[in-house]
């Protein structure tokens, strides 16, 4: 059974940083696709960054490209997104999710973690 723990949420300025962790367990992850999505109050969860876990092979959306990256450390089994210059509009409840095939359609997507809170002051 896949589990998945995200942690690093919390409040910033807009400009700022942030580092979002997702610690897998449950399988070997080898084979596995690693992704982040969100979802801001009002509107469906989108995603936001994916990365192959055997290659290291990222995918961004748009709207983040060139301030987020998605990273993985093996040893820790754990998954992180390193979101710089943030915005007010990146607020949302961060969500990290795992497939063996991959969908940026969340609701293609089983095994998903609880969430945790980005909020981007101005």
């Amino acid at each position: 059974q896949v589990q998945l723990v995200e942690s690093g949420g919390g409040l910033v300025q807009a400009g700022g940083s942030l580092r979002l962790s997702c610690a897998a367990s449950g399988r070997t992850f080898r084979s596995y696709f690693m992704g982040w999505f969100r979802q801001a109050p009002g509107k469906e969860r989108e995603f936001v960054a994916r990365i192959t876990w055997s290659t290291g092979g990222t995918y961004y959306a748009d709207s983040v490209k060139g301030r987020f990256t998605i990273s993985r450390d093996n040893a820790k089994n754990t998954v992180y997104l390193q979101m710089n210059d943030l915005k007010p509009e990146d607020t949302a409840v961060y969500y990290c999710a795992a497939s063996t095939v991959w969908s940026s359609i969340p609701t293609a997507l089983h095994n998903w973690g609880q969430g945790t809170q980005v909020t981007v002051s101005s």
